[in-house]
């Protein structure tokens, strides 16, 4: 295999010699109508990964290196080191990626010119779809010196994915990997994962795994084990969620698979399906892979976050199938009250849509506020509830969530049946994860000491609202549930046009890793997501380091 430390390495070097920028690479491939994406680069000049064959190709050329060289099987660097039959063999094969004009070598020029005055110009965009393979040192070694010009056969990732984003796991963390790897602390506030940041499992549901781990080796029922879909019932009732019974209820590794499995059994290619903005990206993702069309619908900012109705009604069409909530909501830690509730159910009622409702935070809600579930509101509706043990019991790791159909199932019969199949293929859930639900379920929520007053939760929602407000040019409404905050930042004071650019900067000065806005499909670059699982001491670190590098920063 190709060493990618080694390819890193001279590619940067030849980038030097050349005078280029990451971002001179990715128009010069624009001008030639090749497929480079700037995180493609990104990732090559980090060491992450190597390039196909053409890409090779085309990097080798325009940085006038011998391809030989740049992937270390040759110490040749250019071409006039190399013998005369050597050349027309290398020039034989460049001719894939055909020969630049006099006009394109001219545009390149003048890209990496206009250049020369950036700071730091190497932009990362959220392409998760632009994840590339790795090549063999020796695939590669051969398709250059094929005299006969035969292509070799490359593998691509499929089309489905060209839309797919998710950027909670994306290119800035990808740049914080890199700088961890390479000895940089980085201070994560970028994920929901309690563990890491000292929140610990029930002792009580530790032990019942245990006691059960030699009953877990088999697979289970496909829908799940009777014990765990009996408590989710009882749950469910609970909820006030009408007409459930244990055969409507689906557990799932996460509410994440569950939430696939149910876009794919839904969309045809062209359907529509409403879905919050900001959003937590995996439902657009999931709604993207299965051939719909997410159509984002406002959450108003001015209205405590609150799903903005009337902008609802304006996105629906004969082809909008259903609508996605996500109560309480992440990233904006939003509670829904009744009355929003009550009218997305009339617009759903209105328009025969059915409701699919994320509620894995429904036990995370402070202030003394009650989390209401909306299909206890459209008995008439056909309702898919969602939700788990990964958060409410600080368990992200065991994977353990579950779905709900409620309502009227009649109308979605067919659908159901497409749901059954799905579940049946993955043969089950996990089962270890399953045996425990009864007993989290039951008895003493430890959850609620973390959201009262004196509790870690409440404390740090309340430090890290007023620490973040205070900062010059930051805005933001109070989280009510969850343990997500999504600041405003002053676009103008600080000039910022790219707020992934914005992340970047912050995490490369103050080693602090965000979300940006456009990672929860917000379309300004004006907010930006804060993890508050930390502690108040680590909170209070990572806001000072805030304040100091927004003191100075402008885009």
């Amino acid at each position: 295999m190709i060493q990618k430390e080694v390819f890193s390495e001279r590619l940067k070097a030849a980038m030097k010699k050349q005078n280029l920028k990451q971002i001179d690479l990715v128009r010069a491939a624009q001008v030639q109508g090749i497929k480079l994406g700037k995180s493609h680069v990104s990732q090559y000049v980090s060491g992450k990964t190597v390039p196909r064959t053409d890409i090779l190709l085309f990097l080798a050329k325009t940085l006038q290196v011998e391809e030989e060289w740049l992937i270390g099987v040759s110490n040749v660097e250019s071409d006039t080191e190399i013998s005369a039959t050597n050349r027309n063999i290398l020039d034989t094969n460049k001719t894939i990626l055909g020969n630049s004009n006099k006009e394109n070598s001219e545009a390149l020029t003048m890209s990496a010119k206009r250049q020369e005055s950036s700071i730091f110009e190497t932009e990362i965009i959220s392409d998760v779809n632009k994840n590339i393979q790795t090549t063999s040192a020796a695939t590669i070694s051969r398709n250059i010196s094929n005299k006969e010009g035969k292509k070799m056969r490359k593998f691509k990732k499929s089309s489905k994915l060209d839309n797919v984003l998710y950027d909670v796991r994306g290119p800035v963390v990808d740049e914080a990997t890199r700088m961890e790897e390479a000895g940089t602390h980085v201070l994560k506030l970028n994920i929901g994962n309690p563990a890491p940041f000292g929140f610990r499992t029930p002792d009580e549901v530790i032990y019942d795994m245990r006691q059960q781990l030699t009953d877990c080796e088999g697979y289970s029922n496909a829908m799940g084990l009777f014990s765990a879909r009996k408590a989710i019932m009882q749950y469910a009732q609970l909820k006030h969620i009408p007409n459930v019974n244990i055969n409507d209820i689906y557990t799932g590794n996460g509410v994440s698979e569950l939430i696939n499995l149910c876009m794919s059994a839904l969309l045809d290619n062209g359907d529509e399906i409403l879905i919050p903005s900001p959003d937590y990206p995996l439902w657009t993702a999931c709604a993207t892979l299965a051939g719909g069309k997410p159509v984002h619908y406002i959450c108003d900012e001015e209205s405590e976050w609150y799903p903005d109705i009337d902008d609802i009604r304006k996105k629906i069409n004969d082809r909008t199938k259903a609508i996605v909530i996500i109560n309480p909501n992440n990233p904006t830690g939003a509670l829904y009250p009744k009355e929003v509730l009550e009218q997305i159910v009339q617009v759903a009622r209105e328009h025969q849509l059915i409701i699919f409702s994320d509620e894995i935070y429904d036990r995370l809600v402070m202030d003394g506020e009650k989390h209401i579930s909306i299909a206890s509101l459209a008995s008439d509706l056909f309702c898919v509830t969602f939700s788990g043990l990964s958060k409410s019991h600080m368990i992200a790791g065991f994977r353990v969530g579950w779905m709900i159909l409620s309502g009227n199932k009649a109308v979605a019969k067919d659908y159901i049946e497409g749901l059954n199949m799905l579940s049946n293929m993955r043969l089950c859930s996990n089962v270890p994860g399953q045996s425990i639900v009864q007993t989290a379920l039951g008895g003493h929520q430890s959850v609620e000491d973390y959201i009262m007053p004196g509790g870690r939760i409440y404390e740090q929602r309340e430090f890290i609202y007023k620490a973040l407000t205070d900062i010059p040019g930051i805005s933001a409404v109070k989280p009510k549930a969850a343990f997500y905050i999504f600041p405003k930042i002053d676009t103008k004071k600080f000039n910022i046009v790219n707020d992934e650019q914005f992340v970047l900067d912050l995490l490369r000065e103050k080693k602090v890793l965000l979300i940006h806005g456009g990672g929860f499909n917000w379309q300004q670059p004006d907010h930006f997501r804060v993890v508050y699982l930390p502690r108040i001491e680590v909170l209070k670190k990572a806001t000072d380091s805030m304040a100091d590098f927004l003191n100075h920063y402008h885009q």
